[in-house]
């Protein structure tokens, strides 16, 4: 019977920086773009009254497709490109905290836990603002009743100011009304979400490819597996971290500053099924982020391999 061959990781020293920066911006630009309409079908979901505006994810959809066009699920969207930064960020964090904890632990659990979580810690730093501004973008239109802005309409048309006054209008608003300190509204319940998200993510990722590659036939590609690993990993993580995320999306949108406060009154409203709002909306859109982020991050890090290290490992 042939031996199964572990999962090969490819580590921060086998890579060469320059192309692992150049194609990772791509990379991540055409993720963000692939799955914004479901981000932001997450977000109205979650601040949502009950089913007051939809009954659920597809509903949702059709509902704002037709009553705001293509553009409407991608309201906030070049705002949100901003995160290009971030995720960059959260790359180089993630692979030099597990260069680093790898001198007092082979453990590849540990390694990825650590890791993620401090990754997390330093792009959400980065993230908070731009999604506040982005979300408030995202709540306009159908849902701009249930935030605290509005965008000013033109004086002339009467219609909404183009991308770059409805964002100016966005920013204007938040600093008026709270200062600063208003765009990092929510980072701790942020903080509280993406930190444990990455911090399962990442060993789930790990573990589920593993249990994959001893079940697959030996010459399976590891590849497949890996694309595999990574939508159980991302439900896994989505699953554990939703309640936190819809207290987190309530608190940026609705302006609350507690998140326990914002949990008893979640819970009163709605009951424990509150917890569970786009949860289906965060998992098809965390599928087809963590397939084509898997794929691209693990076809990216062999590209961006040192040359001398190309042909010494095999796939």
């Amino acid at each position: 019977m042939q031996q199964k061959r572990n999962i090969q990781i490819i580590e921060w020293e086998d890579l060469d920086k320059r192309k692992f920066y150049s194609f990772g911006i791509f990379m991540t630009m055409t993720i963000r773009a692939t799955v914004y309409p479901a981000t932001l079908i997450r977000t109205r979901l979650q601040v949502q009254k009950g089913k007051s505006l939809y009954s659920g994810t597809f509903d949702a959809f059709f509902k704002i497709l037709r009553a705001e066009g293509i553009r409407g699920l991608y309201r906030g969207f070049m705002v949100n490109t901003f995160t290009l930064i971030s995720g960059q960020a959260y790359i180089t964090t993630y692979e030099l905290v597990r260069k680093y904890v790898s001198q007092y632990s082979e453990d590849n659990t540990v390694k990825s836990l650590v890791a993620g979580g401090s990754a997390s810690l330093v792009a959400q730093s980065i993230t908070v603002p731009i999604d506040v501004v982005s979300q408030q973008l995202m709540m306009q239109g159908q849902g701009e009743h249930l935030t605290r802005f509005r965008l000013s309409s033109n004086s002339e048309t009467g219609k909404p100011a183009k991308f770059f006054g409805q964002t100016r209008s966005i920013v204007s608003q938040i600093f008026a009304a709270d200062g600063f300190r208003g765009f990092y509204r929510g980072y701790v319940a942020s903080l509280l979400t993406y930190i444990p998200n990455s911090a399962v993510w990442w060993p789930f990722y790990h573990f589920y490819a593993e249990q994959l590659s001893k079940l697959a036939p030996s010459d399976c590609p590891h590849l497949i597996l890996q694309a595999m690993a990574g939508p159980l990993a991302a439900a896994t993580a989505s699953t554990v971290t939703n309640p936190m995320d819809v207290a987190r999306a309530r608190i940026q949108v609705e302006g609350r500053t507690s998140v326990i406060e914002t949990f008893r009154q979640l819970i009163k409203e709605e009951g424990c099924w509150g917890l569970t709002k786009g949860l289906s909306a965060r998992i098809i859109s965390s599928t087809p982020t963590a397939i084509v982020m898997v794929v691209g991050y693990e076809t990216l890090k062999k590209l961006s391999l040192r040359p001398e290290l190309v042909d010494s490992r095999h796939w």
